[in-house]
């Protein structure tokens, strides 16, 4: 932001030296110039008035605008920008979601997928100065998007994530590793791995501790969370009629294999009950994974001084070429 500043502001006040000008000129015209005595005035009333009769003045306003440009240059005028540069050190994550059919269990409003989708999204708003990526995984892993700082895009992704186009199964092991196959190259300070998952591994071509020892060997954090109530939970289901109805199934997640994954790098392990303990496990990460920021004030200052005292002299001058070209008067 730009702004005028004065070095030497108490010099301002000669620029009151202008009103003894004023006064003495006023007293000067009163008084008036050389004398003539003439019998008559009736014919110099019957004269019409020049355009330097009308100007007259203007020299004297000419040198009051040069006196006050030169009592502003020796203040110094100068035009101050004050402003911050500020550098982030961003943070990569990636967001790795369980989209087995288990997602749909009615235990969170509605259902676990779409809490899951929910709470994510306020997340990615939340990160304005990271670049996020976003991994689905069921009995294989997808790359649903890589790193990206479009977080508009990503959250439209995070819309179209649903069960059932992967197939069936819970591949933690191969999510995990998808994961870290898109953070590995990455230059970022911190690398982050948000995995949530509603079971058990059962399927997939790589085990849960082997993912975790390579997440560790690139310095890749992992916060798990299991989604689910305690016990039971109804799912989606269809009766012999073919009528959508609810059975309770038994909630299992391997809470001892994620809270091992997360343990071996670095990161921690959450338990999610119903959407709003989730809310609660994203802000708790949000505040753990902060992005450092490093501000810098500055202030340049530009010297105006030779402006103001060219526009000062410039006027002189024109004042001068005035008085001896234009209003000359007779000694």
């Amino acid at each position: 932001m730009n702004e005028i500043h004065f070095a030497n502001p108490n010099l301002l006040w000669l620029i009151f030296i202008v009103v003894p000008m004023v006064a003495y000129y006023i007293y000067r015209t009163i008084q008036g110039g050389a004398t003539i005595q003439i019998s008559s005035i009736k014919s110099v009333n019957a004269i019409s008035h020049t355009y330097k009769y009308y100007l007259r003045h203007l020299p004297f306003i000419i040198r009051l605008c040069a006196v006050t440009l030169l009592i502003v240059a020796i203040a110094r005028p100068q035009s101050r920008e004050v402003g911050s540069s500020s550098k982030t050190e961003g943070i990569d994550i990636i967001m790795a979601i369980d989209v087995s059919t288990s997602m749909l269990a009615r235990d969170f409003n509605p259902d676990r997928i779409s809490a899951a989708k929910d709470v994510a999204s306020r997340f990615i708003v939340d990160r304005k100065s990271d670049r996020m990526g976003l991994v689905i995984f069921a009995s294989e892993s997808f790359t649903q998007s890589p790193l990206t700082t479009d977080k508009g895009s990503l959250q439209n992704l995070m819309t179209q994530i649903q069960c059932g186009v992967l197939d069936d199964g819970t591949a933690i092991g191969n999510g995990l590793a998808t994961s870290i196959n898109r953070l590995k190259e990455s230059e970022a300070k911190s690398k982050v791995v948000i995995l949530l998952t509603d079971g058990v591994n059962n399927s997939g071509t790589v085990m849960p501790p082997t993912a975790a020892a390579i997440a560790k060997s690139f310095g890749i954090k992992v916060y798990t969370i299991g989604v689910g109530s305690e016990g039971t939970a109804p799912y989606p289901a269809q009766d012999m009629w073919g009528n959508m109805t609810y059975v309770d199934v038994n909630v299992e997640i391997d809470e001892e294999m994620l809270r091992a994954i997360a343990n071996e790098t670095g990161g921690e392990y959450f338990r999610a009950t119903d959407k709003d303990a989730l809310i609660e496990v994203y802000k708790t990460i949000n505040k753990l994974e902060r992005s450092e920021v490093e501000t810098n004030d500055f202030v340049n200052y530009l010297e105006l001084f030779s402006t103001f005292v060219l526009m000062g002299l410039a006027l002189l001058i024109v004042e001068q070429l005035l008085n001896y070209l234009v209003f000359r008067s007779i000694p």
